[in-house]
């Protein structure tokens, strides 16, 4: 099996990455198998076929062998969801500005999850999503957007929806399928 193709017509179901099915899964389980058995040149060439690209120079066979395994479990079961990738970004953009992502003051939201904000005797309500927030029937990237345009000043979106523990009075906030 060295340098050996690991491609075959079982497994082109699973290259939209929306096949679930089980015959997929079988198919991603023997691919992995058999990349244990792959020499480094039928690694190069998988990592070329499943990311449309040559692999970077000089990388070990085993980190060959970890990207090649990433994509194929990508295309059986599913990659990273919208929130996840915005979240390794932020997390990216933070660790190459400051070096450190110990202190990033971005928090884990489940989508469906609400905040409900009384402000000058209006009560407003934000439903987080996959990507971003709702309020008022409008998607936002960022809840500090939300908070300048409820209150027409600049504000900390978490600290004005109570994320950090320092909101004023008149914060709620609900799991999802809380109600």
């Amino acid at each position: 099996m060295l340098g050996t193709n690991i491609h075959n017509s079982e497994s082109a179901m699973c290259a939209d990455g929306k096949n679930r099915a089980p015959g997929c899964k079988k198919a991603a389980t023997a691919k992995l198998r058999a990349l244990e058995q792959m020499d480094y040149d039928g690694l190069r060439n998988e990592w070329r076929r499943l990311y449309r690209a040559h692999p970077p120079k000089r990388v070990s066979r085993d980190l060959l062998m970890l990207g090649v395994a990433w994509k194929i479990q990508e295309k059986a079961y599913g990659g990273l969801s919208v929130a996840t990738k915005r979240r390794l970004a932020e997390l990216a953009k933070t660790m190459e500005r400051d070096g450190d992502v110990t202190r990033n003051r971005v928090a884990n939201l489940k989508p469906g999850a609400k905040f409900i904000r009384a402000w000058r005797g209006e009560t407003h309500r934000v439903v987080v999503l996959e990507d971003g927030f709702e309020w008022q029937g409008t998607r936002w990237r960022s809840l500090s957007a939300i908070a300048r345009e409820i209150t027409g000043v600049h504000w900390s979106g978490p600290r004005f929806f109570g994320l950090n523990g320092k909101a004023d009075t008149g914060v709620a906030i609900r799991e999802a399928g809380d109600g």
